[in-house]
């Protein structure tokens, strides 16, 4: 059996890990402590207490910010002209972005073979006090044999990370490289090597041999420039945020897609049970996943304008609802991807995580079924390490419901009574600009999602669409 190859630098690099050895802290004044789902479920059912709660502490106890102050910025990028460069993918730069932040807090930057191999194998990643975090996809860079050997030659224990015009971006320092397993990666992520995994097919199958781990020293905050930047709030701002809105709960709600009324009811409903159990002011993380998505999937700039809708529309109450985009790239990795969703949310205040139907899954690839159970990804989230502290709250299904002609919790009794729209349904209707059952949909967010399917038409028919405001 060929050995594993591990490249240790030997001029000026230390191998010391990426993740800080800071104190866990307790949380703040939460008066009852994290449960199981099965648990938290019959809690919910119960009369209500009188509860009172501060924000949850991040992993690690603090938020990793990753970016350089303002006043060190220019000397940073003058020392990253003098380095090998390594340039960013566009997901590589979601990455930077994430990291930046502190979505991954503890991390401090991409990962070491240490992390990398806890993350594959175990999911969590050990702290120095013997405390364990949870953290279930890889966050790695990856470089091929040209760059490795150049890297080598330089001598130095820094690289530069530079974007598509070759503008430093970041610098990683204390550097290890180390082989890119990419077969066992995608294996121990999606529980396959089937071919057409979105992901793995963008950033994995043609990516290097080898990756390069070490500390992160972002040169300024990641902008995009879309119109959409305000949208996009760190952990620390979203705390902020909440702190000014004087939450005593934060319950976050992952999506890919548009907002329809089911939807809405599970978040609304959410906040109903929350109230009953004691607390006073409930606050709605809404956090569209902002990074890559599949190309059949609703573009995040239609998704926003959407999702703006359901707020005019009063779907959901403005005032205890942050909208906020979520930079994180999507991997469709079922239970295993839901791990990262619910962990990166801990991080910027969230104690309660909605989970419902097949979170992160997607088709098989290659045969007509589901790659993963439905129910696994709530049942993962109730056991998984390192996320004890946080609630787990599972969704029941929604459904059309035609004599009330609106969404509504399913009723197996009156089985006969409910319509499942399925998105395949919802974006047929879209592009046939068929409306969908009253109820189904407010009509502003409708009318966003026939806009963008009358602008891919437009599109494959030769014309180009025009550019939607954000």
């Amino acid at each position: 059996m060929a050995a594993m190859t591990s490249l240790h630098l030997k001029t000026q690099i230390h191998s010391k890990p990426n993740i800080p050895n800071y104190p866990i802290t307790p949380i703040q004044s939460h008066s009852f402590k994290p449960t199981p789902t099965r648990i938290l479920t019959r809690i919910l059912t119960r009369n209500p207490t009188r509860i009172s709660c501060g924000l949850i502490e991040p992993d690690g106890g603090r938020v990793v910010e990753l970016v350089v102050p303002e006043n060190k910025r220019e000397v940073k990028k003058k020392e990253a002209m003098g380095m090998v460069k390594i340039k960013l993918s566009r997901i590589d730069m979601e990455w930077v972005h994430v990291l930046s932040e502190g979505w991954a807090s503890p991390l401090s930057g991409f990962m070491r073979e240490s992390e990398f191999l806890q993350t594959l194998h175990f999911n969590s990643l050990r702290l120095g006090d013997g405390s364990v975090v949870n953290m279930s996809v890889p966050i790695v860079l990856d470089i091929d044999d040209v760059q490795k050997e150049r890297i080598l030659g330089s001598g130095l224990g820094s690289v530069a990370l530079v974007d598509g015009d070759d503008n430093p971006v970041a610098i990683l320092n204390n550097i290890e490289i180390y082989k890119h397993n990419k077969e066992e990666r995608i294996a121990r992520t999606w529980g396959t090597t089937a071919p057409g995994l979105p992901y793995a097919e963008e950033a994995i199958t043609g990516a290097g041999d080898w990756l390069i781990g070490g500390d992160l020293e972002v040169i300024q905050p990641i902008k995009y420039h879309d119109g959409l930047d305000h949208y996009r709030l760190s952990p620390s701002q979203l705390r902020e945020e909440f702190e000014k809105r004087n939450a005593d709960a934060v319950f976050a709600f992952q999506l890919r897609n548009p907002v329809h009324n089911g939807h809405a009811l599970l978040m609304t409903d959410t906040r109903r049970r929350l109230l009953e159990m004691g607390y006073k002011n409930p606050v709605l993380l809404l956090h569209p996943l902002g990074g890559f998505t599949k190309a059949d999937d609703v573009p995040l700039s239609w998704r926003m304008k959407q999702h703006q809708k359901v707020l005019e529309d009063g779907v959901l109450d403005p005032e205890n609802t942050v909208v906020s985009i979520f930079p994180s790239p999507m991997h469709y990795a079922g239970p295993t991807e839901v791990q990262w969703h619910a962990k990166a949310r801990i991080n910027a205040g969230a104690n309660f995580y909605i989970v419902g139907r097949d979170p992160a899954g997607m088709g098989h690839p290659v045969e007509k079924r589901d790659l993963y159970n439905a129910d696994h990804g709530k049942k993962v989230l109730s056991m998984a390490p390192g996320l004890e502290r946080l609630n787990i709250l599972p969704f029941k299904v929604a459904a059309y419901d035609k004599t009330q002609q609106k969404m509504e919790f399913f009723d197996p009794s009156r089985a006969q009574d409910f319509l499942f729209i399925s998105g395949t349904k919802m974006r047929t209707l879209a592009k046939n600009r068929e409306n969908p059952p009253d109820g189904f949909m407010c009509p502003g967010g409708w009318e966003v999602l026939v806009e963008y399917y009358d602008s891919l038409a437009a599109n494959e028919a030769g014309r180009v669409p025009e550019a939607i405001p954000a």
